[in-house]
């Protein structure tokens, strides 16, 4: 087997194709000559090199940084960072921060790292990429990366779907989760809550029917399947009539076939879609847009 194919089989196929192109990769064996093979291993002094600016990961837990410190002090580093020259004696990560960070805590002087060349939007591109494929970013900071793609790098779903190698269902699954009030995203992010769980959420309607959800998850512990069938059987938020306490009447639920025709639209259409009913029996189907780009895409594809 090539060494090409290993290296696909390691960084996946987005990743392989953005580090294999000769316009971007420049590393060498040592950093102080222009001598050497590409792919090689350099070793630089740690304090020449500067954290990446376009990380999507925000958050490093300590126990685990210290874990992995106390490895690396033992057995070194078996993955080598990535690196991007700026100048003379001056680097700026790529890839590999938890690693960088954890060598810091663990006194290393030097590490070892392929160095490349890269403008910023590049850059962004491998940095969002290589972090998808290979750290442990949580469901918020993978949907981040993914609308980053999208939007700094003018990517579409389809094009995002190959360089990351995940479905396109995944990715929409993913951004739909951005369009919950921040503070779910918050517990997403904090483990507080499942990816689950946010996914039932995003389909419940309008922000205060969702938080009115969300809390019951938190306070009574409900399962992914309990809050989805809290959604399916038409739940509403408990509201106070003017000018008394009593509260509002009971909700028009949808049938278990609404509820799934609502689904499968909003996910072929990679958008938030809301079905209403009223007492009478008419009501809305509600299709969201971001922008004026974004409806333009919805319209084609119903135009299909």
């Amino acid at each position: 087997m090539s060494s090409n194919v290993k290296k696909r089989s390691a960084l996946g196929k987005g990743l392989s194709a953005l580090l294999e192109n000769s316009e971007t990769d420049i590393t060498t064996k040592s950093a102080n000559t222009n001598s050497g093979l590409v792919g090689s291993v350099s070793m630089l002094p740690i304090n020449s090199i500067e954290a990446n600016p376009f990380n999507p990961r925000t958050n490093f837990e300590k126990a685990a940084l210290e874990e992995l410190s106390q490895s690396i002090a033992i057995h070194g580093i078996i993955q080598p960072l990535t690196v991007r020259k700026l100048g003379r004696d001056n680097y700026q990560l790529i890839s590999g921060e938890r690693r960088f960070r954890a060598s810091q805590l663990a006194g290393l002087t030097e590490v070892p790292v392929y160095i490349r060349v890269a403008n910023d939007q590049t850059m962004l591109e491998m940095a969002l990429v290589e972090n998808i494929q290979r750290e442990d970013l949580n469901s918020i900071e993978v949907a981040i990366s993914y609308q980053r793609l999208i939007e700094e790098c003018s990517l579409t779903q389809d094009q995002l779907s190959q360089k990351v190698a995940k479905s396109r269902s995944s990715i929409t699954n993913h951004l739909r989760l951005l369009k919950l009030p921040v503070d779910i995203q918050a517990s997403v992010r904090d483990n507080v809550i499942s990816m689950g769980h946010a996914r039932a959420l995003v389909s419940a309607g309008d922000e205060s029917l969702q938080m009115a959800i969300f809390n019951r998850i938190v306070e009574d512990g409900l399962s992914v399947r309990d809050a989805e069938a809290l959604i399916r059987e038409g739940y509403v938020e408990p509201r106070i009539n003017e000018g008394n306490t009593k509260k509002s009447a009971s909700p028009i639920k949808i049938t278990a076939t609404q509820f799934t025709f609502k689904e499968h639209l909003g996910d072929k259409l990679s958008t938030k879609i809301e079905l209403k009913k009223s007492t009478s029996g008419n009501g809305k189907l509600i299709v969201n847009f971001n922008s004026e780009v974004d409806l333009n895409r919805i319209i084609e594809i119903l135009n299909r």
